[in-house]
């Protein structure tokens, strides 16, 4: 499920605030800067409004947001839906117990933390993150989340880079993204 599909007017004010930065990291690379986005307080809230609006009264208990910019959508998100907000971080950055998911890159491998007790079985989930592209690090999210018996109900994202397929890598999990980047 996307947004963008519904025509909802707030998504075109979203999309024109998301700059895109040429060969940035790397060569090659097209760059989602949502720090622009963040710049404009309406944009900002209509993406928050646009998440909290599908995820109301869905008995959702937990919002885990990926590292870095999962963190600045996630929160404001499980406050809105009364949901506790869950970190999922860079290896060595949480303090005491974690439970680890390593996963695959293109050029390598990486690791996701999340604290020992910060999600229960049964609890109902969303995954928040600012952008889907391979996939892999929404995989090991939802990984993480399902070895402590957790519901993954959805992956949430601003942007969606659907030429690098991503969404396939899934397993059929639902996917709901407000804008989609496409090459041209």
């Amino acid at each position: 499920m996307s947004a963008y599909r519904d025509e909802d007017p707030r998504l075109h004010g979203i999309k024109t605030k998301i700059r895109v930065v040429p060969h940035f990291p790397k060569s090659g690379i097209m760059f989602q800067d949502i720090t622009t986005l963040l710049l404009d307080p309406k944009a900002f809230k209509d993406t928050i409004d646009l998440f909290v609006e599908r995820y109301k009264g869905k008995n959702i208990s937990v919002v885990a947001g990926i590292e870095a910019r999962g963190f600045i959508f996630g929160p404001p998100i499980a406050l809105a839906i009364g949901a506790k907000f869950v970190p999922l971080r860079k290896p060595k950055k949480l303090p005491g117990k974690v439970i680890s998911q390593e996963y695959i890159l293109e050029y390598g491998r990486d690791c996701l933390e999340m604290h020992v007790g910060a999600v229960e079985a049964g609890e109902r989930a969303i995954v928040v993150d600012d952008l889907i592209a391979t996939g892999g690090t929404l995989c090991a999210a939802m990984d993480l989340l399902e070895r402590v018996g957790a519901e993954v109900v959805e992956c949430a994202c601003v942007i969606e880079l659907p030429e690098l397929k991503g969404r396939e890598r899934l397993n059929g999990k639902p996917l709901y993204v407000l804008v989609e980047y496409l090459e041209v």
